[in-house]
């Protein structure tokens, strides 16, 4: 058996990866040795391997395919070195004149904190080689779609890792505030008591320190949204958004998307990728709700001075949750999707849409997904900045 291979690593804005087969993102954590901190069993079984095999190892002690680890520990150290998240991509042709045992990888690396030590995050996405092989239109497609799925997958970690940070802090200011209450009930000459208390500040403190160093830290990335505005006319916006959704998920599912607007020449002051990202992931999302057959509807119109995106569909969860099914968005988030949610919350898989919306100066939010109903995803953002 032979085994050959070519790949990229992106240092900037560099060209995007291909598309990914849903629901198989393997991760893999290395600290700045390259040393193997963690790694996740989806990324172990598209290897055939043991994931507690490769945890305390060094990258290139690891039974992983040797073109992989290179492109793996360039893209690591790519990242580490800007401070941000980087991405690459690397074709593996195993055995001479069999194309059908190429497989092919895209990786987003990004960067973090672990107790304090820098660190790097590596998902590891499979994509199909066949339409970018082509070189024409579906390889093209193939390549947004991975971008958009990327870009929605980074801004779910944010929003989880934000919710927790947020859910941790209270009770343990709760801890904090007893600390101190029992501290003046508690007999100072009672030692045991005294080191009782003394523990439970000292993990109080240790568990600030690490919502601070290792959350907080890691959504340091994509906590201000950086905005490249210009004028958009706001029909075609539309109308490309829907396009990517169709040929990216929706013909698959046997799920028809329709646009209902009577903008023709109306015009926004926005950053046109950010806005394409959350249309698209709306009506992805919408898709993945949605049984084969239904329709889903995009009411978009100008009122006053604000563009409104209002998606509508009939949910399945049945649908949303089937792993026979195609899938832009993880598993794991279309199941808690499903879950009730706390007020002004929404669901994971959306956060994009919300910080798109917000760094827009303007509002994302989403009816329950509560089976057979009508639900709407709504998105508003101002024509022009403040």
């Amino acid at each position: 058996m032979t085994t050959s291979f070519s790949g990229t690593v992106e240092t900037g804005r560099a060209p995007r990866p291909e598309a990914p087969v849903a629901g198989t993102d393997g991760v893999l954590v290395l600290d700045t040795a390259q040393r193997c901190l963690s790694a996740d069993t989806v990324l172990a079984h598209l290897f055939d391997l043991d994931a507690g095999a490769l945890e305390g190892r060094a990258l290139t002690d690891t039974a992983l395919p040797k073109p992989l680890i290179a492109v793996l520990a360039e893209v690591a150290d790519a990242a580490l070195a800007a401070g941000s998240v980087r991405r690459a991509k690397v074709s593996i042709d195993e055995g001479e004149g069999a194309p059908s045992r190429s497989r092919a990888f895209a990786v987003l690396a990004l960067p973090g904190s672990t107790g304090g030590a820098d660190t790097v995050t590596l998902i590891v996405s499979p994509y199909c080689l066949g339409a970018s092989a082509s070189g024409g239109a579906g390889a093209h497609t193939d390549e947004r779609t991975a971008h958009l799925r990327a870009e929605a997958a980074l801004f779910m970690r944010d929003h989880v890792l934000g919710v927790v940070s947020h859910d941790l802090r209270g009770p343990l200011n709760a801890i904090h505030s007893w600390g101190y209450v029992l501290e003046r009930k508690v007999d100072a000459a009672d030692a045991a008591a005294q080191r009782a208390l003394g523990g439970i500040r000292s993990g109080v403190e240790q568990q600030v320190k690490l919502i601070e160093q290792f959350i907080d830290t890691t959504r340091a990335e994509t906590r201000t949204l950086a905005l490249d505005r210009a004028p958009l006319a706001l029909r075609q916006l539309l109308e490309h958004a829907a396009t990517q959704a169709r040929t990216s998920l929706a013909n698959a599912r046997h799920v028809t998307l329709h646009v209902e607007s009577a903008l023709v020449e109306e015009q926004i002051s926005a950053d046109s990728e950010r806005l394409t990202q959350a249309l698209w992931l709306m009506f992805a999302f919408a898709a993945e709700a949605s049984a084969a057959g239904s329709k889903v509807v995009l009411d978009a119109r100008v009122e006053g001075s604000s563009f409104s995106a209002v998606v509508t569909f009939t949910a399945s969860q049945k649908a949303l949750l089937d792993p026979e099914l195609p899938h832009a968005l993880e598993g794991f988030a279309r199941k808690q999707a499903t879950l009730a949610r706390e007020a002004a919350r929404i669901a994971w898989a959306l956060a994009l849409c919300k910080r798109v919306a917000e760094a827009h100066g303007g509002t994302f939010e989403h009816d329950d997904l509560a089976d057979g109903a009508t639900v709407a995803l709504r998105f508003r953002v101002p024509l022009s900045a403040a």
